[in-house]
């Protein structure tokens, strides 16, 4: 299937330019995708194809990452939060589904807290109650060593270690290469920024119907750990699927866009 992917770079009032990938029609239902730790617009680019053509689809390589500018600064989950709420107002986008994997789920709830009237509704790939575990402890311990260049050799492992069913070589290596992107800083900042907030106190806040889409094999955040999530947030729906790791979106995108367009088109209750 063809799309009409295109880029364009917004720049916000921060004076932050995001680069930003988009699909669909300018007036179509928007969707706002917020990718994982490291990661860019790419991580979303297997299941762009599979959504419905008149989606307005707006992936955004965040704050330090893929394309986007890189400042000292600006890399706790808040104030992503802000830029993703900043890139809606120049899109021009008044309320959006927003769709968050990983670190990105993270700032997608805070959005939903913090300014309910702008999301529609939201989905959680590959989150938990909080990102700080023994897994993401001993990752923190090996970003802070790291210097630039950052190697490849960690870059690869990182992400390896992130799935459990094999994706396309020609995906993985486009992903390595866009996690390459980020210099040791950035690295540091968003883990840092991630594993220092209290996203707890926000969960209670989100009003919008929910889903929780993960794996059994997550080797991030465990399955107890996502189905606890899914009690914190009033309404939530949960789907973990077998045999599935950290990224679904990557690992099985044909049953992750079908769980989107089946949970945008069910009834807007909470």
């Amino acid at each position: 299937m063809s799309i009409d992917l295109r880029f364009a770079k917004y720049c916000l009032p921060s004076r932050l330019s995001l680069h930003v990938a988009e699909q669909g029609p300018e007036d179509g239902r928007a969707v706002l995708m917020l990718h994982g730790y490291s990661d860019s617009w790419v991580s979303f680019s297997r299941i762009l194809p599979l959504l419905p053509a008149d989606w307005h689809v707006i992936v955004p390589d965040q704050r330090g990452h893929g394309e986007s500018d890189r400042p000292m600064d600006g890399y706790a989950p808040a104030e992503l939060a802000r830029d993703a709420i900043q890139l809606m107002d120049a899109i021009g986008i008044a309320e959006a589904t927003l769709v968050g994997h990983s670190m990105g789920s993270f700032i997608a709830r805070t959005v939903a807290a913090q300014a309910p009237k702008r999301v529609e509704r939201l989905v959680l790939i590959g989150s938990a109650v909080t990102a700080c575990n023994p897994i993401t402890q001993d990752l923190l311990r090996e970003v802070d060593a790291l210097d630039d260049p950052v190697g490849e050799d960690f870059v690869r492992m990182f992400q390896a270690s992130t799935i459990h069913r094999p994706v396309p070589a020609a995906f993985f290596e486009r992903v390595v290469a866009e996690s390459l992107k980020a210099p040791a800083r950035v690295w540091k900042a968003a883990l840092f920024g991630l594993l220092a907030a209290d996203p707890e106190p926000d969960l209670a806040r989100i009003r919008c119907p929910a889903l929780i889409l993960g794996g059994d094999r997550d080797g991030v955040f465990s399955q107890e750990e996502q189905e606890h999530l899914a009690t914190r947030i009033p309404g939530a729906i949960v789907k973990i699927s077998p045999e599935i790791g950290h990224d679904p979106q990557w690992e099985a995108p044909d049953d992750v866009a079908l769980d989107l367009i089946a949970f945008l088109q069910s009834p807007n209750t909470p």
